[in-house]
C-alpha cells in the first residue's frame, strides 16, 4: 500500500511516499531554517505562509520522485498534533482536499508517534514492544511502545523541551538556528568539565525530567562572563551542556527499561542526533545488555516518510477521519 505522507509542524514542509510502512519511495522536505534564522527562532506565521507557498509543487515532486500516478495512492497520512497550530493546519487541510479527491482514507498521525517510526525506515527488522526516547524541539518523553498504535508515557519533561534548551545555548553562545548540530561541532572540540551545571530532579516523579533550570544557567554564566570581562570557554561549555542533557536524559532511559521490562530501546527525534547522547546511549545499552537502535540524522528530523511509516500502522488499526478532523498545538501521544 502506497501512503501519500504531509509533515508541516514547524518549520519544514514534508511531502513523501511510504509503501507498507517500511520503503520510502520518495521523501521531499523544504526548510525554512535559513529564513527563521533571521529571527533567532520560528516565527510561526511566516512558517505557516511558507508551507502554503510550498507544499503543492512538493506534492507534485513527490509523486514523480516516488514513480506514483494519483491512482496509486492508497491513503493520505498527515500530522495533525503536535506543533504550531498554524504550521498543521495548513499541512491538514491540504491533505483533506487531497484524500478528498482522491477519494482515499485521510489518516490522522500523531507527529512524536512518527518520529518513533522512523525507527522502521532505518532498521526493517524491528517490532513493538520497546522503549522510545522522543527528543525534539518541542517535546522530551521517554515512551513504552507496547504495540504500534499502542503507546504509554512513563517519563516527560515538565518544562521545556531538551531541543529548545539547545537551541537557547546556542544562541548564547552565538551559533546560528538551527543550534543542535552547530552546538554539537563545537562540543566536539573539548572533553568539557570546565563548567558545574545543575541536574534536576522531580520530587515523586524519577522518571520526569526539567531543563528550564539548565537553560537559565547557561544564559548566566555567559552573561557574567561578558559583564566581567571574562573570555567564555565556548567549546567546554557546549559539551558540558551536551553532557548535562545527557545525564538528564540517559540514566532515566535505563530506569524506565527496567522498570517496564524492555530490553530494546529506540530513539527518535531531532536531539537523537545530538553526539553526547548517542554515545552514552550506547555505552549504557551495552552495559545493561540491552539492543539499541539510533535511526541515521536524516530521518531524526522532521520528514514525511516518518508520517508515511506511522500512518500504515494507524490504518491497519483503523485508525481513520473525515473531513472534520482538527488540528491540536498539544496531544497526549496516547490520545
Amino acid at each position: 500500500m502506497k501512503i501519500l505522507a504531509f509533515e508541516s509542524s514547524c518549520d519544514e514542509t514534508a511531502v513523501g511516499v511510504v509503501e507498507d510502512g517500511r520503503r520510502v519511495l520518495s521523501d521531499i522536505v523544504a526548510s525554512q531554517a535559513d529564513l527563521h534564522a533571521l529571527y533567532g527562532g520560528v516565527v510561526p506565521e511566516i512558517a505557516s505562509r511558507k508551507h502554503v507557498e510550498a507544499i503543492s509543487a512538493l506534492t507534485e515532486q513527490a509523486l514523480r520522485e516516488a514513480g506514483c500516478s494519483r491512482k496509486d495512492i492508497g491513503a493520505v497520512a498527515v500530522t495533525y498534533a503536535p506543533g504550531l497550530i498554524g504550521a498543521v493546519l495548513v499541512g491538514l487541510s491540504f491533505a483533506k482536499s487531497v484524500a478528498f479527491g482522491l477519494g482515499v482514507p485521510l489518516i490522522p498521525v500523531h507527529h512524536i508517534r512518527g518520529h518513533i517510526a522512523a525507527n522502521y525506515l532505518a532498521f526493517p527488522e524491528l517490532t513493538p514492544p520497546f522503549l522510545a526516547l522522543a527528543i525534539s524541539g518541542g517535546n522530551t518523553l521517554i515512551v513504552d511502545v507496547r504495540d504500534y498504535t499502542d503507546m504509554v508515557i512513563l517519563g516527560a519533561t515538565r518544562d521545556d523541551a531538551a531541543g529548545e534548551c539547545f537551541d537557547k545555548a546556542a544562541r548564547v553562545l552565538g551559533l546560528p538556528y538551527p543550534g543542535g548540530k552547530p552546538l554539537d561541532d563545537l562540543a566536539r572540540q573539548s572533553a568539557g568539565g570546565v563548567y558545574r551545571l545543575p541536574h534536576a530532579q522531580v520530587d515523586g516523579a524519577p522518571l520526569d525530567m526539567s531543563f528550564s533550570g539548565l537553560k537559565t544557567a547557561v544564559v548566566n554564566l555567559a552573561h557574567h562572563a561578558e559583564q566581567v570581562g571574562e573570555e567564555l570557554d565556548r567549546a567546554a561549555l557546549a559539551r558540558d551542556f551536551a553532557q548535562a542533557v545527557s545525564d538528564t536524559l540517559v540514566p532515566r532511559v535505563m530506569e524506565a527499561a527496567r522498570q517496564s521490562g524492555r530490553d530494546i530501546i529506540c530513539a527518535a527525534g531531532g536531539v537523537a542526533a545530538n553526539s553526547v547522547i548517542r554515545a552514552d546511549l550506547e555505552r549504557a545499552c551495552i552495559e545493561a545488555g540491552y539492543r539499541l537502535y539510533l535511526p541515521p540524522a536524516a530521518l531524526c528530523g522532521d520528514n514525511s516518510a516518518m508520517i508515511g511509516a506511522q500512518g500504515y500502522y494507524e490504518y491497519l488499526a483503523g485508525h481513520q477521519a473525515g473531513m472534520e478532523l482538527n488540528a491540536y498545538a498539544n496531544l497526549d501521544i496516547a490520545t
